[in-house]
């Protein structure tokens, strides 16, 4: 794969990207964050990450130090998942592997944060049939379209809106998630409150159709993400967490900025976190995608959402914030971002095909092109062939 072509790099090593500041318990020596990432190389059965290749892909991506880690999404449990080759955190099979990439990480002096993901009516309905499972979201038969319903009724399997019991077991199973990662050396957790899956569900009206304490009011549907995230910090420390939205997210047919009254939605969560943090329990950052980037699985450029943007958040919540979305062709939107002194800066899609991005946005150096097909393949290429700058010129690609 030759270098981006028709793109000028910036070199950023003068702007606050690269001026150190504390996340959690973490002193970081930048801002370039490495984003949660879903691989799809996890063994099944068992999900467990993959024994050959986990390691050396974090230990490419954390070689230069101080750099934070967010790992692909990780299942707290089987009802959780439902995606075969994505891993989880439940068994000690699991954790064996966990513990060897946290501490390869750590052996570079970075720091690596699982990312907590629960996927709700984004699962496969038939596949957790195969396993006896549930097919969950917030309300019953709400489906994201008439695909993913034929093939829960196929399966047996209609979509299940959940009872309070069941909601409760799912705020224990991520407070054990938590738990067994910072056993195993994690540094910190990220709750995936974004991108469609079952949180964002309940925070959306497009998909929660509750009636209950769960659903209905913006501070309803904001209730099952707000006890999540009290739950998790009295069991690991209110330093050891971190959150990520979408507030204008399409992906698994959410509002985005279809429903103009989202904002407020999310004006409210973050200000309960806001509320949380001046009684001395400050979460370690908000993570929030990007209006560029409505749908993660378009490419640059498509489907950006120009009329709205994500700066009302610093008007409410005070701590770091990481933004993510279609910026490591945007040095330019970059330089304008971290001039806020809280900001920092997650570099996704290229930090898969640049393990060293962070080198690379400092220096101004071309980016090494990405191959969207091997993105959630089962194989090493692409995965952990991509080369370093040294690399790739001593490969001609500069050339090319």
């Amino acid at each position: 794969m030759p270098f981006v072509k028709d793109f000028k790099p910036i070199a950023l090593k003068d702007t606050n990207l690269f001026k150190p500041i504390k996340i959690g318990n973490n002193e970081l020596k930048h801002r370039a964050v490495l984003p949660p990432l879903t691989r799809m190389r996890a063994h099944h059965p068992g999900n467990v990450p993959n024994k050959e290749w986990a390691v050396e892909y974090y230990d490419q991506r954390s070689k230069r130090e101080g750099t934070m880690l967010i790992t692909e999404g990780v299942f707290p449990s089987p009802q959780a998942g439902g995606y075969d080759n994505a891993p989880g955190v439940w068994s000690e099979e699991q954790l064996a592997e966990w513990k060897k990439i946290f501490a390869k990480v750590h052996e570079n002096k970075s720091f690596i944060w699982p990312q907590l993901w629960v996927l709700g009516r984004q699962s496969y309905a038939d596949t957790l049939a195969r396993d006896g499972l549930r097919y969950d979201s917030a309300s019953d038969e709400v489906y994201m379209s008439a695909e993913q319903e034929a093939l829960a009724k196929k399966s047996n399997n209609p979509q299940h809106g959940l009872t309070k019991d069941e909601i409760k077991q799912y705020i224990k199973e991520y407070v054990q998630a938590a738990k067994n990662v910072i056993g195993v050396g994690a540094d910190g957790v990220e709750i995936h409150s974004a991108n469609g899956y079952l949180l964002n569900q309940f925070l959306d009206p497009i998909s929660n159709k509750r009636t209950d304490e769960y659903g209905g009011s913006i501070e309803n549907r904001a209730r099952f993400t707000l006890e999540v995230v009290d739950a998790v910090v009295e069991a690991i420390g209110h330093e050891r967490v971190g959150i990520r939205f979408s507030p204008y997210g399409t992906f698994g047919t959410m509002s985005g900025a279809s429903d103009p009254s989202l904002i407020a939605q999310y004006a409210y969560v973050v200000g309960e976190l806001e509320k949380r943090a001046r009684e001395g329990k400050r979460l370690a950052y908000i993570h929030l995608v990007e209006p560029r980037v409505t749908d993660p699985f378009l490419t640059e450029g498509e489907g950006e959402y120009l009329d709205g943007t994500n700066d009302f958040v610093y008007s409410i919540w005070k701590g770091p914030i990481i933004r993510a979305g279609n910026l490591a062709l945007h040095p330019e939107a970059v330089k304008e971002m971290v001039e806020d002194d809280r900001t920092l800066i997650g570099y996704g899609r290229y930090f898969i095909s640049n393990p060293d991005i962070v080198d690379r946005v400092e220096k101004g150096l071309p980016l090494n092109k990405y191959d969207r097909d091997t993105f959630y393949a089962m194989t090493p290429k692409g995965y952990l062939d991509y080369p370093t700058y040294d690399e790739a010129i001593k490969m001609g690609w500069d050339k090319n």
